[in-house]
């Protein structure tokens, strides 16, 4: 059975906690696991959490700053170390390639695993296939970040009900599905559009273009809330968002489940960020999250 959620694995900001590790979030999408800013301590975070290395097909950075990057030297090594046999992709601002190249190599070890690195210079689709496209936002941060976005293709919903009507049943609905008509009864007559699924990664960002056009539409948006309302001036001088912004990007976008994430160590109460975020209007589904917390994506509209 297909498994889709996002299991979090770190959730401080520049500096770490007793009890929230530098970021990491792994997204399960089916049979792939895609593993978004791996902060330091990844490595032993994905051990608590039941993640493997094997469970990594795909890394994404959105910026080379080290709560952000610094686990990826554990992580390569650990995919190394277990002889992943699949290919592992790996993506992040190119403007920062001299910063993957030494965390790749930051110590000695035995390369064992074809790792393909594609980074990402401009807006745009990173990768299409046949179950999501992954495409990528710049933002607005002190150094080149990027945000990524996951997008299922619709597909359809056979209604059992106007199947009945055509007289359609058994092999005849796999015929019809395959070849689009059966005896002039074409899919648009007895099936409805079910819209993809779609996931929005956003980190370390003050507001802008990119921004909303990640989390348009978005089932889930994980998104930072570095600070809180009231310390809006620290958020744009430094290049990020407050839980109240958070929340109105996700209001506007129509965001079902909003999850806030990257909280500064001055904060340590997580109920304030919910306020703040249902106080800007957010009414849907809200996760505050916290470390190794498991988040179901909402089922298909």
């Amino acid at each position: 059975m297909s498994v889709r959620e996002l299991v979090v694995l770190g959730t401080a900001s520049q500096v770490p906690t007793r009890h929230r590790n530098h970021n990491g979030y792994l997204l399960r999408w089916d049979g792939e696991g895609i593993l978004f800013d791996p902060g330091e301590g990844t490595q032993r975070q994905m051990l608590r959490a039941g993640v493997a290395a094997h469970d990594l097909n795909r890394i994404c950075v959105t910026h080379f700053h080290g709560d952000h990057s610094l686990g990826l030297a554990g992580v390569i090594q650990r995919i190394n170390l277990d002889q992943v046999p699949h290919e592992v992709t790996v993506h992040y601002p190119l403007s920062g390639e001299r910063f993957f190249d030494r965390l790749r190599y930051a110590t000695a070890y035995r390369e064992t695993v074809a790792l393909t690195q594609v980074p990402v210079s401009a807006d745009g689709v990173l990768d299409a296939r046949p179950s999501y496209t992954l495409d990528a936002r710049k933002l607005s941060h002190p150094v080149e970040s990027y945000g990524y976005r996951l997008t299922e293709p619709d597909g359809r919903r056979m209604l059992p009900e106007r199947l009945a009507a055509h007289g359609l049943k058994g092999p005849d609905v796999g015929r019809l599905q395959r070849e689009g008509s059966v005896d002039g009864v074409t899919l648009d007559d007895v099936s409805e559009i079910r819209r993809g699924q779609r996931f929005a990664f956003v980190m370390d960002t003050r507001l802008c273009d990119g921004v909303h056009a990640l989390a348009e539409g978005a089932d889930m948006l994980v998104i930072e809330s570095t600070f809180l309302d009231e310390d809006e001036r620290l958020a744009v001088d430094h290049g990020h968002l407050t839980a109240g912004q958070a929340a109105r990007v996700a209001v506007e976008a129509g965001v079902r489940h909003l999850v806030l994430t990257h909280f500064s160590q001055r904060y340590t109460e997580p109920d304030e960020f919910e306020r703040q975020a249902r106080a800007a209007g957010f009414a849907g589904e809200l996760t505050v999250a916290h470390d190794l917390l498991r988040v179901p994506l909402p089922k298909r509209r």
